[in-house]
């Protein structure tokens, strides 16, 4: 006993001794890193935050859609027994199942919710798993589910079984986008439209060219010059929609994606308390729709503002997509374009899988109904009566059905056979073979069609997708807008709520010196350009406080690129040198860095210098000092007789003597030419680089005539920051004479009218068609003599079917306030534009601008009739190429002519 004891004793004093060597044993943190961190970065690339290719969705998302399924009777479920149902298969926690299910919810595309799902324009989160209800969308029905394409595996515990990827015939990765964050990897793929993705996917089967987009539920506006098909190093910028309600109030009617009302309010803020904006207030109204009223402050331009909060808001916000997906178990890199022929061979080849498996089944049908015909009608059941065994009876059957074996398209077996015995003496009795014969003939006539739709898959599929289009494509088209931006310049456009001082003794300038000289207002973001006295220029960034040098000339803020503005200067070389006289813009040059606009010889002097903000060139007075055989002591000089150069050109030798004074003698005139000024309707801004359509060369205070399918006309000036509304039906340089004819119809009298005007020079939008519901512009036409065809309805006018109208002469020019004329007492059934009437100023009647507006539309007519040669007379407005008949002469205006 006492060895025993011993013996046990022993054995534990070994066990405690190879535990403490255990221990004390050295494990290697590398070793750990390479199997443990790598097992977790793979679990979460692949289970958690990277969609696969296969059917576009996490695999939490998966397992939330099939336990909607198997949930799924056609009533809506509560999102709390959703989310316990759901971690039969997803080994986290609930929170995360119920995020993710309202993630899906907010998209409307697979489910159908009930209840308060927040809101994604606001960010109001959803309420309470038990407060909302959900089922799947009937969209997700029929294009998610088919448990016979679909591949199973066991769930995570074993219990359950789950799809490894549904069977998604539809672009639903791209249709959704995703956005994820593994360990070392993310993927963000973008949002595309429904129907566009269709759209394209018929196009891949059609062996076509394609182009596909963002769009966004907030709608807004992208410009996608930079989407590098959602890859890497690819770039979206996504603007909010703002439009200005008058002179003091901004709207913002759609937001960026990515941001809500409260975030882009709050940025707004931010930017106004910072001084990169004015606003009075701001008032969030969003309720279905998005509409923030931003109140300016007196004295703020709302096309400044508008570029401020591109510039310094959320309001315009830059996404940059990453295209990353699960293929073959791996992470893989692609654009949206491959991901795209990925999902729509997936769906063909899933197509071909149902038709391939319906084929089968519809065989089996009418095996057995063949089977079951020859059975009835051939009475073999009758030969099984005197059969004591099963076996006999199994035995019978079979060789009854030989001579019959060829007609069937596979050999019978023993389950054939055993189906056949269980057939009741009922159905027997019962039997008709001529709706046997029926239905066995509709059974081949659908095996004929699906082997039809196997011969012609891609026609097949291409069906498909129109299909889809049609039942679920309402109401789906793209909210987002495709634009390309113009760049904003921050300093351009941010508000001057800064005031710039200058010390010119000490050499400082700045922001905080209040009790020096006022400059002039500025923004934090400014540079000021200093020009000194010894012919040096320096451009800094304003600061509160800064040494810009002594002997300070001139202080101004500096913009960028400025061709406009010219410096008249003129200056010594050295101290006893030649006077030279220059002038230069200054365009783009390195901050903190001092130039020499003189030739750089010490004790060289600037004796007159002004900056002209618009090429002015002045008469100056150069006064000489006294030296023996100098007779003229005084001359002056004409600054617009010198070019303009560079700003390190030497200059022109003003005088080889000694200056005393320069005084102005007169002021300058600008001795720059006009303005090219051009429209690109792809950004709706002005611009001078020759993009676009070209307006003219504006100079003063001309005007541009803008005028919109709304009814409405506006005349602004020719300021290159002036934004423009989308339905912008004419834009041209104002001209006073200009004669609009216009065709419109009258919501309220539901009658269509013909007015003339020459638009008036107001300070806003200028309506001059009735403000009525349903009232709307037919026809607009900027032709001196415009002529149209105006057919008549047969039932309200038999006499008469269509009539010409010289509009010249079926009514005058009368303000744009003026209700026009009536066309006619009978119903209009359509207006067509026809060849206007020659027209041709006549140079000797009209001789000035003031004649020119003064002048009557009947001088300029009897005008041209004195010009005709002898015997030639033609009555205004009834030329004889223009008949009453259905003639070639109906040629529309292409310019003007509206498509309502």
């Amino acid at each position: 006993m006492e060895d025993k004891n011993t013996q046990i004793g022993d054995i534990e004093q070994k066990n405690i001794e190879s535990q403490q060597n255990d221990s004390h044993k050295t494990i290697h943190l590398s070793g750990m890193y390479e199997t443990w961190f790598l097992d977790y970065a793979s679990y979460v690339i692949l289970e958690r935050a990277v969609p696969a290719v296969n059917d576009g969705l996490k695999p939490v998302h998966r397992r939330i859609l099939h336990a909607m399924k198997d949930l799924d009777d056609g009533r809506y479920n509560k999102v709390a027994n959703i989310i316990g149902h759901t971690m039969k298969y997803h080994p986290h926690g609930d929170a995360s199942i119920g995020d993710a299910l309202v993630h899906l919810g907010q998209k409307e595309l697979l489910i159908d919710a009930q209840g308060n799902w927040g809101n994604i324009l606001t960010g109001d989160s959803a309420a309470a798993p038990r407060y909302i209800e959900a089922r799947l969308s009937k969209f997700a029905l029929e294009v998610l589910f088919n448990p016979k394409t679909t591949i199973w595996k066991s769930s995570y515990d074993g219990r359950n079984k789950e799809p490894l990827a549904l069977p998604v015939k539809f672009p639903l990765l791209l249709a959704q986008g995703v956005e994820g964050i593994a360990v070392g990897l993310a993927s963000k793929i973008l949002p595309h439209n429904f129907n566009e993705l269709i759209d394209a996917s018929i196009k891949i089967l059609n062996n076509q060219e394609f182009e596909i987009f963002p769009d966004f539920q907030t709608g807004g506006q992208i410009d996608v010059l930079k989407y590098n098909d959602g890859l890497r190093g690819g770039k979206i910028r996504i603007r909010a929609k703002i439009h200005q309600e008058d002179k003091k109030t901004i709207v913002i009617s759609e937001i960026p994606f990515g941001t809500t009302t409260s975030s882009l309010i709050e940025s707004i803020i931010t930017a106004n308390d910072k001084g990169k904006i004015k606003i009075k207030k701001i008032d969030d109204n969003t309720a279905e729709n998005v509409e923030i009223l931003i109140y300016l402050a007196p004295g703020v331009s709302p096309d400044t503002t508008i570029d401020a909060l591109y510039a310094f808001t959320n309001c315009e916000v830059s996404v940059s997509p990453n295209s990353c997906i699960i293929q073959n178990d791996k992470p893989v890199f692609l654009g949206v374009k491959e991901i795209l022929k990925i999902s729509t061979d997936k769906t063909v080849d899933l197509l071909k899988k149902e038709l391939e498996i319906r084929k089968k089944e519809l065989e089996e049908q009418w095996h057995f109904a063949s089977l079951e015909k020859i059975f009835i009608e051939k009475r073999i059941y009758r030969k099984i009566e005197e059969c004591e065994t099963w076996e006999s009876v199994i035995e019978t059957i079979d060789k009854a059905l030989i001579p019959y074996h060829k007609l069937f398209l596979r050999e019978i077996t023993n389950d054939d056979i055993i189906r056949l015995t269980e057939i009741k003496i009922k159905r027997i009795s019962k039997f008709n073979s001529y709706k046997a014969d029926d239905i066995i003939k509709g059974i081949e006539f659908e095996i004929d069609e699906v082997k039809n739709h196997l011969a012609n898959l891609i026609d097949f599929a291409i069906n498909y997708f129109k299909q889809i289009k049609k039942k679920y494509g309402k109401g789906r088209e793209r909210k987002t807008e495709i634009r390309n931006f113009d760049t904003i310049q921050a300093s351009m456009v941010a508000a001057a709520t800064q005031k710039l001082y200058v010390n010119r003794e000490e050499g400082f300038a700045g922001t905080s010196l209040k009790k020096d000289e006022f400059v002039c207002d500025c923004s934090d973001i400014d540079d000021i350009v200093v020009f000194r006295d010894d012919g040096t220029l320096l451009i800094t960034k304003v600061s509160t406080k800064t040494f810009v040098g002594k002997n300070i000339i001139h202080i101004d803020i500096f913009k960028k690129n400025d061709d406009r503005t010219i410096y008249n200067m003129i200056y010594r070389d050295g101290k006893k040198g030649k006077v030279y006289v220059k002038r230069f813009p200054v365009k783009g040059i390195t901050r903190d860095k001092e130039y020499l606009l003189t030739k750089g010889n010490e004790d060289s002097k600037i004796l007159y210098f002004t900056a002209n903000p618009n090429g002015e060139a002045e008469i100056v007075k150069v006064m000489l000092r006294p030296k023996p055989k100098l007779r003229k002591l005084s001359f002056e000089y004409d600054f617009s007789e010198l070019a303009i150069k560079g700003r390190s050109a030497t200059g022109n030798t003003l005088t080889r003597n000694q200056v005393r004074s320069i005084v102005q003698r007169e002021e300058g005139v600008s001795t720059l030419g006009a303005r090219d000024i051009w429209y690109d309707d792809t950004v709706n801004r002005l611009n001078t680089e020759e993009r676009g359509k070209y307006l003219g060369a504006f100079i003063g205070d001309e005007k541009i005539l803008t005028v919109y399918q709304s009814g409405e006309f506006k005349v602004v000036n020719y300021d290159i920051s002036n934004h423009f509304d989308e339905n912008l039906i004419l834009i041209e340089k104002f001209d006073p004479k200009r004669i609009f004819s216009v065709i419109y119809y009258d919501g309220k009298l539901k009658q269509k009218y013909i007015k003339r005007f020459q638009p008036e020079i107001t300070n806003k939008k200028s309506l001059f068609i009735p403000e009525s519901k349903d009232s709307k512009i037919l026809n607009f036409s900027i032709d001196h003599f415009p002529v149209i065809k105006v057919t008549f309805d047969e039932c309200t006018n038999k006499k008469v079917l269509e009539e010409i109208i010289n509009i010249h002469e079926f009514i005058g020019i009368k303000s744009y306030k003026a209700k026009g004329k009536r066309i006619s007492t009978y119903e209009v059934k359509s207006i067509k534009m026809l060849e206007p009437l020659p027209y041709e100023e006549n140079e000797d009647l009209i001789t000035n601008k003031s004649e020119k507006e003064n002048i009557s539309e009947q001088e300029i007519l009897t005008s041209k009739e004195n010009s005709l040669p002898e015997n030639k007379e033609i009555k205004p407005g009834k030329p004889k190429s223009i008949k009453s008949d259905n003639s070639n002469s109906e040629k529309k205006n292409p310019q003007m002519e509206l498509d309502f």
